[in-house]
């Protein structure tokens, strides 16, 4: 046979056999477009499964009992969603791949961050650590450069984290222990937009914490033991929540339930008949697990033909609902955690509200007409 045939014949079955190999997917676990997605959540596993293929690019692990994964992902260099929420991990596992854009890891027994957990994750867009057991995590100066969301709900901490990356977009510290922020730890945040502190244990905050987040738009302060009583500790920051441009949820000493900028909230043209919540503080809670959380976020698109601007706004009991992303994990149910979701239920549990700016004249008389 002519050695240009046997070479012809060799380099078809190699195309075939690579082609096979391309296309396995680990008998444990479900996968679409072209297997590089894979489901492997809720399966039981205790370690990684074999038989993944190298150039996947969503890989899902949550609700197992993985304990530790040490380097076994570090090979997959297309992969870009990690999820290993609700697993039974004490430390994020070392030398994940560096082309990752989100790791979710929500629902573990996490302790700590170190520095060399994320040290390396130019290219990470999304990290969810919530519903761990977190005290501390160390960030480095320069580091995480694409990190635009970070939750961190639902731990443990005291203090808000110091060296957050700088271009964070969305902070969620919400349901922690939290009863300081130290003095020039969000100063070098210009865009952050969404910060989210309701649930936590403040009586007051440093004169000034915020006032270098030039970008805020909404931040919620609602559910916190504001010490209003101390006036010389609470008067700045109630101040501040009155004058600033940000969409202040949960106005501190319940002033309002909504200050800063001014929000006229309207379905169909009519009025809420209840308060928004934290009104009346933190022993009446509209829910057993947590306040619905308002989210405003502004679309240029639905500008009204008088100018007006129109937002839409959502409540929501899921510390998630800030996300953009989908996540594919639900929580479990347990006393601590909200209730799992079902495929048949909607992943933001929300009712989209239209809300319209007016002036203050429409508002103080609209204020009057209901007093009357």
């Amino acid at each position: 046979m002519p050695q240009c045939s046997v070479s012809f014949i060799l380099l078809l079955l190699w195309g075939l056999l690579g082609n096979w190999v391309l296309c396995i997917c680990p008998s444990v676990c479900s996968c679409s477009r072209g297997h590089r997605v894979v489901d492997c959540s809720s399966r039981g596993l205790t370690k990684l499964p074999t038989g993944l293929q190298h150039n996947i690019r969503f890989l899902n692990l949550s609700f197992n009992s993985l304990q530790g994964l040490d380097s076994q992902l570090s090979h997959y260099a297309h992969l870009r969603t990690l999820d290993l929420s609700y697993n039974l991990l004490e430390t994020l596992p070392p030398a994940l791949p560096r082309s990752l854009w989100e790791i979710l890891a929500a629902g573990n027994h996490l302790r700590s961050l170190d520095k060399k957990d994320t040290a390396f994750h130019w290219n990470l867009k999304l990290l969810d650590l919530s519903y761990n057991e977190l005290e501390k995590v160390v960030f480095i100066n320069n580091t995480l450069l694409s990190l635009r969301s970070l939750n961190l709900s639902y731990n443990r901490f005291w203090t808000a984290p110091t060296n957050m990356p700088h271009n964070l977009e969305c902070i969620d510290l919400s349901h922690n222990n939290l009863v300081q922020i130290l003095p020039g730890s969000l100063d070098r945040l210009p865009r952050l937009a969404k910060f989210y502190l309701h649930a936590n244990r403040f009586p007051w905050l440093s004169d000034g914490v915020f006032n270098k987040l030039t970008g805020l738009e909404v931040i919620t302060l609602g559910d916190n033991p504001w010490a209003c009583e101390e006036e010389d500790n609470i008067a700045r920051l109630l101040n501040w929540a009155e004058q600033t441009r940000a969409a202040v949820l949960g106005c501190p000493c319940h002033t309002k339930p909504v200050c800063g900028q001014t929000y006229w909230v309207a379905t169909n043209s009519s009025l809420f008949t209840e308060p928004l919540l934290w009104v009346n503080g933190r022993a009446e809670r509209h829910d057993s697990q947590s306040p619905a959380m308002y989210n405003i976020h502004p679309d240029k698109r639905s500008l009204s033909e008088s100018g007006d601007h129109v937002m839409l706004v959502w409540a929501s009991t899921s510390s998630h609902s800030f996300y953009q992303h989908t996540s594919t994990t639900a929580h479990p149910p347990s006393s601590a955690k909200p209730p799992r979701v079902t495929d048949s239920e909607p992943r933001n549990h929300a009712a989209l509200i239209k809300i319209q700016m007016v002036t203050l004249p429409a508002v103080v008389m609209a204020a009057a007409f209901i007093t009357v």
